[in-house]
């Protein structure tokens, strides 16, 4: 770490502890331990689990859309989410990538990472990376250009006024080219691609920026059945080089891709295991998956 970013963190440390002196912390006014913010590289899994909730509770104009939620997710996992609607899935991953702030409970990216101190952009740096459903990509440009500027390089003006794609970088490209199978397409402006190939290409984007974790909201909604077959064979790929939370209400897409499957409902757990565990579930059957 370099002697700048020494002494901004240690004047933001400075500014939570007065503030938190005044109650006015990111974390609503709570008590929150002081976390050590290292880079994604640094990111501390020696107790097992990348992703760790315990007791998270946020509420709007009086509707809690998360109640009590407690989950942990190991590195390398493939983590499938189901659930009916209002359930609270968008809501958690609002949370996990800053965009909400609950009103308790606790939040840790690793053993070390507090992500309820951090902001969006943050915890983007710290190595999460999150797609929407529906595909933003710069449908101006060619699937290269837009790959090209994913890559995870310095974004200021001057870096980026003399900045040239490496070697290495080309390598990283041609690579992620491949994985999302757009390497023929590579030329292509990207607003000709078809639904699913956009998909893609927005996953080969977060992928150009080496995230540890990938939060996914129903990727495959709107695919072809070759598409989504497609989209699962992209997901087990990642499997233990990345961990993915996939949100989705696709059961054959899940039934392909699925270990752990856990089900919300009413903003917290309402079960978790295998798929044929959860259908069999008399809870599961009666809010979700009817008879």
């Amino acid at each position: 770490m370099t002697p700048d970013l020494q002494q901004s963190g240690a004047q933001r440390l400075l500014g939570y502890r007065a503030r938190a002196a005044l109650g006015q912390t990111a974390s609503g006014g709570r008590a929150a331990g002081f976390s050590r913010l290292g880079s994604s590289d640094e990111l501390d899994v020696a107790h097992g689990r990348i992703l760790y909730l315990e007791d998270v509770s946020v509420s709007f104009d009086g509707f809690k859309a998360i109640n009590k939620l407690s989950l942990d997710i190991a590195p390398g996992e493939l983590r499938c989410i189901i659930g009916p609607n209002g359930a609270g899935k968008t809501t958690m991953m609002d949370i996990i990538t800053g965009k909400t702030r609950p009103d308790e409970g606790t939040v840790y990216f690793g053993s070390t990472v507090d992500l309820l101190r951090l902001r969006e952009a943050e915890i983007s740096q710290m190595g999460i990376g999150r797609k929407f459903q529906k595909p933003t990509v710069f449908e101006h440009l060619s699937v290269f250009e837009n790959l090209e500027l994913a890559l995870k390089t310095h974004k200021s003006v001057a870096a980026s006024v003399w900045w040239r794609l490496g070697s290495e970088q080309s390598d990283r490209l041609a690579e992620v080219l491949h994985t999302i199978a757009l390497s023929e397409q590579v030329s292509r402006t990207a607003g000709t691609l078809s639904h699913g190939q956009k998909q893609w290409l927005e996953i080969g984007m977060l992928l150009m920026q080496d995230p540890k974790l990938l939060l996914l909201d129903e990727p495959v909604a709107g695919m072809t059945d070759e598409e989504t077959a497609r989209t699962a064979e992209l997901f087990l790929s990642l499997k233990g080089k990345h961990t993915l939370m996939v949100v989705e209400h696709d059961m054959g897409f899940i039934k392909t891709i699925s270990d752990i499957v856990t089900v919300l409902c009413d903003g917290s757990v309402l079960a978790q295991g295998t798929l044929e565990q959860v259908q069999a579930d008399e809870r599961v059957i009666e809010v979700y998956l009817g008879r």
